[in-house]
Parts: structure tokens; C-alpha cells; sequence
């Protein structure tokens, strides 16, 4: 073990240790009870920041250094996938020339997903494949970039493919660095940095993520959480069509147990309304659900899903015969009920998987004749959608739970049993957002696809994920929620310096005992994991980004329980209509924390000077008011940010002087 790793061990242990310490202590004896509308918010939110803490330091424990990756199989066979949908053509043509250009031995392709002959055009004079979307995806849900994905995997053959995004310019090594990996057979995705060359080194958007794209992907790969980041990422093709198929089995899977339950309680239901002399109708109900727990008992044994249902399916049609001509008279009254059932079944863009539960319950609950609880039994089995009618193909490996498909997908991967690997290396040279709506737009799709995943799939549990791999993927998720406790934060210094609410007992020595220390250490593991690395853009962004962090849960939290729509927005690779204006409206919820919190301050030093609060709880809380001020202050840099303007030194190399394509 490094002394590197021994060191980061003994910081997140002693960070551990005096954070529980604090807010244990701030629970049981610090809240101010009587002001209990802004102490216990601020005490959630310091136990939400501690957990946040927690979580990062469970990764940092195993932070793993790969170092150079084994020499590939010579033999592989690769395709390199450009993911495009309205990019410029010129853009996607200098990552696509940058593709075929890589060393290791390939096939590249265009995924455009505008159907451009144009693009086509472009990229066929160079001796570069171009594929679209198949007719079958007319009229069908498109998923997006996972949809374009998963109509590509379907066409192509490669054992392995790198996947980049249309401004991703790949380098010619990246694949001789990266295919090694996958000596090991069970090895599905290895994640490379995501680096932006039109970012100034002060980096007024926040595009870089030197730490994600470093200690925290390397401590996630320490558990075998490294996740796949939608682009510059080696895939195994059989890891992913496994994946795919494993999922299909599974929802049409659920299915049939769904139709098997409801016909379970539509027979008993039946049964119990037969009249004593009805002997043989009761038999032939009997051997229906004696044909019912066959099915499940054969399921649950891992029998053949279609072999289970055909069988189920034709032994209940003869019971069917034998019954029709013993129950004609009752059948009447059940035919409109059955006829909506059939109509469930017979609508392509209707799965019984996904038919609401109360609609089979009241199925299951009306009165049936014998022979129409048979013949809804048959109907419910067949309402089963097989051939994922709904959609343009029943296989679909990349997850389209989310309007990002990365960590859905590699999150069931690794619940498969396969293994992930972080190569820390800059291996392609992207494009930044060049302007604050951009950035801001590419935000917010990022985290809403991950707080969809968090409500549709939460990896607490999942099965087949380790304890680690699931804690790994929640704090990712968790980190999404800072948005809320970013609002107690900036609320309470204002409430005390206007008011002089107290949200906690005193401002003792006690507290100061306890948070400062906590305060202290925790800075010193992000200084000692980041190795020299800049964090403080991010801690600023986590902070001054809450009014998108909010609109990112409660817009999922609407669409996946709520059905509202969630609209998917590509993010520009070219700076907005407006870049050349300041956009202060899309920092209005900023600019009012700060004014107010300005404000509060001047109201606090007034409130000193004229006896009528205690001077030392108000310098604590203007000293609180200027760090919010400074983390906020990045706002000011991003909205009158005009885009890259590159120094002599950070000119991309063979750019001759001249900024690349998108750029000021």
C-alpha cells in the first residue's frame, strides 16, 4: 500500500470520527428547539453534508492507480462509434478523420441521428460508414443518443467499440491504451477522462472535472464502480448484448407473473360463485389453476419463459373447448370485459408489463362465468407483449430509463457481475460549453438523468450489486440533493443577522470545539486526494448551481412519478444566439442569495453597532456570509463569460495558431 493511500486512510478515518462527533452532538443537545423552523433545517443539512463526506471518503479508502493497461490482443476486432444528431458537419468531420486515423485496427461510424445526406455526404467521400435509425424506429419512442446507440449495435459487428461524442477528437493511441483491459474476460467498460481543450485556465464554467475525472473515478474503480460517462469509454459488445437480452427476459418475465397472479384471482373468484352441481366446471377451474402454479413453479426453476407460456397457453385453451358448450348462457355479460382485455393485447403500444395495477385488480375482483374467467385467463397471458410491440426492437442494451443512458446502464452490468476499469489518462481533447445557457442546459440533463435513475432504479436495491458498489453509485446520486441544504446554508446566516434567530443553543466553545476541526480535516482530504489537482471550482459549482440541482429532482421526481414530460436537449457544441450579451436572467435565484445576503450582513454590523446583538455571533455569521459570497461569485465570472480566447500556451497542438472548430 502507497504511503499516499495509508495517508488519505488516516484523514478519511479522523474525518469520520469528528464529523459523527459534531452532528451527533448538534442532534442531542445543540438544536435550538424554539426556533425550530430554521434549526432543524440547518441541522439536516449538516447531517445531509456529512453523509455527502462519508460516502466520499468510502471511495477515497480503495482510490485505485492503474498505471499503463496490458498490451491488447492484436486481433480484436473494433468499431468506433461518433454519436451525432445536429452537430456541424465540419465538427463531426474533424472528430471522424481523428477516428480513422487511430492506430489499432477499426471500422469508424457516423451515428446520425438527423438522418443529414449532407453529413452522409461527408463522411462516405472519406472512406468513413454512415448509418441512421432503421425504419423500424418510425413512429416508435427514440430514446435519444441511447436509442441512436442501440440502433447502431444492432448493425455492426465489432467485438469491442469506443464510443465518442461528436466533439470527443480521439487521440490515435486510445485504443492501444485501453483494449488491454480487456484481456480480462470479464471486463466490460473502461472509462477515460473526459478533458476539454477550450477551457482557459480559469475555468469560469466549471467544464473541468479534474476531480471526478480523477480521484473520485479511481476510488470508484477501487470498488469496481467505475461508471461509463457517455463518451470515450471501450464497451464489450457481448457484456452489453447480455445486458440486453437479460433485460428483455426479465420485463417480459415480470409480465407473465403479473397475468399469472391476476388469472390466479380471476379463477378463485369464478370458483367460489359455482353452484353445487357444477362439479365438472369446478374440476376443469381446478385443473386451470393447478396449470397456474405449474407455470410459476417452472418459472421460479428457471424453465424457458416462452416454453413456460406456450404450454400454459395451450392447455388452457382445451380446458377453454370443454367448457364452451356448458356455460353459453353465462358468457353474455362477460364479453366487454373480455373484448377491453383482447384490446390490451392486441395494441402495439401496450405491454400487460406496464398496464396499471388497479385496472388487474378490478379484473381480478368482478364476477366472472366460468367460461369467461377462462377465457380471461387466455387473455391475460397473451396480453403479454413478447415482441415489445412498443418499441422499435425488443433488445435494448443501453438503458432508456433516463435522458442519459451511462450509469443505468453500467450500474446493471455490474449487477450482471461484470467488471469496469478507469484508465486516468486525457486520451481525446473535447469541446466545453462556450457560453452560461449552454452550460447551464448541459447541467441540467445530466442531473436529471441521474436523479431519474436514483427514483427508477435506485442502486441501494439493486440486486447482484456489492454493498460498496451500491453505496458508490448512491453518493453520485446523492450529491444531486446538495441543492436543498445549499438553501438552509445561504437562509441561516440571513435570518440571524436580520433577526437574531439562533438556530442552535449557543455559539459556544463547544460548538466552535467541534465543527471547526471537522471543517479543517475535511478540507485536508480533498487537498491531500486531489494531489495537486484544482478542486475549488468544483466546491464553488456544487454550491452556486443549487437552483439547478432543485429543478433537476423535482422535474424527474414529476416525470417518473408523475408522468410529466421531460424534455431532452442536446447539448450545443457552439455558442447560443445570445452569447454575446450578458445573461443575468438565467442567474436570477443567484444574484437575490447574494443581494440578500449583502444586505443581512450590513443589517447585522448596524444591529452591533447600535447594541442590539452580540458581536461575536455576528462575525461568525458575516465571516459565513463572505464565504457563501465568494463560492457565488463564479456566477458573476460565468454570465459575462465570452468564450475561449486560447493564450500562445494553450493553443491545441497542429491548431497553427488558429481556435478549433466552436470556439471564439
Amino acid at each position: 500500500m502507497s504511503r499516499r493511500l495509508l495517508a488519505i486512510r488516516a484523514i478519511v478515518l479522523l474525518t469520520a470520527v469528528l464529523g459523527l462527533n459534531y452532528v451527533i452532538w448538534r442532534w442531542l443537545f445543540s438544536v435550538n428547539w424554539v426556533a425550530w423552523w430554521v434549526a432543524v433545517p440547518l441541522v439536516l443539512a449538516e447531517t445531509y453534508s456529512l453523509v455527502d463526506s462519508l460516502l466520499f471518503g468510502l471511495g477515497m479508502w480503495r482510490l485505485k492507480e492503474r498505471g499503463a493497461a496490458p498490451a491488447p490482443d492484436p486481433d480484436l476486432t473494433v468499431d468506433v462509434f461518433i454519436a451525432t444528431y445536429n452537430e456541424p458537419i465540419e465538427l463531426v468531420m474533424r472528430t471522424a478523420r481523428a477516428a480513422k486515423a487511430i492506430r489499432y485496427p477499426h471500422e469508424t461510424w457516423v451515428l446520425d441521428d438527423g438522418n443529414r445526406p449532407d453529413m452522409r455526404e461527408a463522411a462516405e467521400a472519406e472512406g468513413i460508414r454512415w448509418i441512421t435509425r432503421s425504419a423500424d424506429w418510425a413512429g416508435m419512442p427514440r430514446h435519444a443518443k441511447a436509442g441512436n446507440l442501440n440502433n447502431a449495435l444492432l448493425s455492426t459487428e465489432g467485438e469491442f467499440f469506443l464510443i465518442l461524442d461528436a466533439d470527443q477528437v480521439p487521440h490515435p493511441d486510445i485504443l492501444d491504451k485501453t483494449l488491454g483491459y480487456f484481456n480480462d474476460e470479464k471486463m466490460a467498460i473502461v472509462q477515460t477522462p473526459q478533458f476539454f481543450e477550450n477551457v482557459p485556465e480559469s475555468d469560469p464554467l466549471g467544464s473541468q472535472a479534474p476531480l471526478f475525472y480523477g480521484p473520485i473515478q479511481q476510488g470508484k474503480d477501487g470498488w469496481n464502480a467505475a461508471f461509463f460517462c457517455g463518451s470515450n469509454a471501450v464497451i464489450r459488445r457481448e457484456a452489453l448484448m447480455q445486458l440486453g437480452v437479460s433485460r428483455y427476459v426479465g420485463e417480459v418475465e415480470v409480465g407473465v407473473h403479473r397475468a399469472l397472479r391476476a388469472a390466479r384471482a380471476v379463477l378463485r373468484s369464478a370458483r367460489r360463485d359455482l353452484a353445487p352441481d357444477q362439479q365438472e366446471v369446478r374440476g376443469a377451474l381446478d385443473r386451470i389453476l393447478a396449470e397456474i402454479r405449474q407455470a410459476r413453479r417452472a418459472l421460479g426453476q428457471g424453465e424457458p419463459l416462452f416454453d413456460v407460456t406456450y404450454a400454459f397457453q395451450r392447455r388452457v385453451a382445451e380446458i377453454r373447448r370443454e367448457l364452451v358448450t356448458a356455460d353459453l348462457t353465462a358468457l353474455q355479460s362477460d364479453l366487454a370485459a373480455i373484448a377491453e382485455l383482447e384490446g390490451i393485447a392486441d395494441d402495439p403500444d401496450v405491454a400487460l408489463g406496464t398496464v396499471d395495477e388497479d385496472v388487474l385488480q378490478q379484473l381480478a375482483h368482478r364476477d366472472w362465468s366460468p367460461l369467461g374467467a377462462v377465457e380471461t385467463v387466455q387473455a391475460l397471458v397473451n396480453a403479454v407483449d413478447v415482441d415489445r410491440g412498443g418499441e422499435a426492437q425488443a433488445v435494448m442494451p443501453l438503458a432508456t430509463i433516463s435522458v442519459t443512458e451511462d450509469m443505468a446502464t453500467c450500474m446493471r452490468l455490474h449487477a450482471l457481475g461484470w467488471r469496469s476499469a478507469y484508465h486516468d489518462e486525457t486520451l481525446a481533447d473535447g469541446l466545453a460549453p462556450e457560453d452560461l445557457a449552454t452550460m447551464l442546459t448541459q447541467r441540467l440533463r445530466w442531473a436529471q438523468g441521474t436523479v431519474q435513475v436514483m427514483f427508477r432504479e435506485n442502486p441501494l436495491v439493486q440486486k447482484g450489486l456489492t454493498l460498496a458498489q451500491r453505496l458508490m453509485y448512491f453518493a453520485t446520486m446523492w450529491s444531486y440533493m446538495s441543492g436543498f441544504a445549499a438553501l438552509v446554508y445561504i437562509a441561516a446566516p440571513i435570518i440571524y443577522l436580520t433577526f437574531g434567530v439562533l438556530p442552535v443553543q449557543a455559539l459556544s466553545t463547544d460548538f466552535f470545539a467541534r465543527l471547526v476541526p471537522f471543517l479543517v480535516v475535511n478540507q485536508l482530504l480533498f487537498i491531500v486526494v486531489a494531489a495537486g489537482r484544482p478542486t475549488w471550482r468544483g466546491q464553488q459549482y456544487s454550491l452556486a448551481l443549487f437552483p439547478v440541482w432543485i429543478k433537476s429532482f423535482t422535474t424527474a421526481f414529476g416525470n417518473v412519478f408523475l408522468g410529466r414530460s421531460l424534455d431532452f436537449a442536446v447539448t450545443p457544441k457552439t455558442k447560443s444566439a445570445e452569447g454575446g450579451r450578458t445573461r443575468w436572467d438565467l442567474v436570477r435565484p443567484q444574484l437575490w442569495a447574494m443581494a440578500l445576503l449583502a444586505v443581512a450582513a450590513l443589517v447585522g454590523i448596524v444591529r452591533v453597532a447600535v447594541g442590539q446583538a452580540p458581536v461575536f455571533g455576528t462575525v461568525f455569521n458575516v465571516v459565513w456570509v463572505i464565504f457563501d459570497l465568494a463560492v457565488f461569485s463564479v456566477i458573476i465570472q460565468a454570465a459575462r463569460y465570452r468564450g475561449f480566447e486560447p493564450t500562445p500556451s494553450e493553443v491545441p497542438e497542429g491548431a497553427a495558431g488558429e481556435p478549433h472548430e466552436g470556439a471564439a
